[in-house]
């Protein structure tokens, strides 16, 4: 069983910097990959990022290429999401997820094969 506690987020105006965390329980993230996906009002919830714990290998949505970095702390085993020129559109909950893809998968994008889910962490940008 692995547990997800994501922490961070806030609030932030137009153009600036937030960092997101999500530290895993129960388990490493071996074999693992961790991704954050975000939901805002109305909408349904959209892929950000994800990384192959194992390998280190991203990918990034196309809407936060450039402005977003996902990064790993393996002795903490906390993934960390760098997010910088913040717009409004970026305002959301962000939720970190765990999808085990095995010792030689891919990271995949699609919020179903996710299996583990944090409990979110609101983000709002102010414009």
């Amino acid at each position: 069983q692995v547990q997800l506690q994501a922490s961070g987020g806030g609030l932030v105006q137009a153009g600036g910097s937030l960092i997101v965390s999500c530290a895993a329980s129960g388990r490493t993230f071996s074999n693992y990959a961790v991704g954050w996906f975000r939901q805002a009002p109305g909408k349904e919830r959209e892929f950000v990022v994800a990384i192959n714990w194992n390998s280190g290998s991203t990918i990034y949505a196309d809407s936060v290429k450039g402005r977003f970095t996902i990064s790993r702390d393996d002795a903490k085993n906390t993934v960390y999401l760098q997010m910088n020129s913040l717009q409004p559109e970026d305002t959301a909950v962000y939720y970190c997820a765990a999808d085990y893809i095995g010792p030689w998968g891919t990271i995949r994008t699609m919020a179903r094969t996710y299996y583990y889910w944090g409990q979110g962490t609101q983000v709002t940008v102010s414009s």
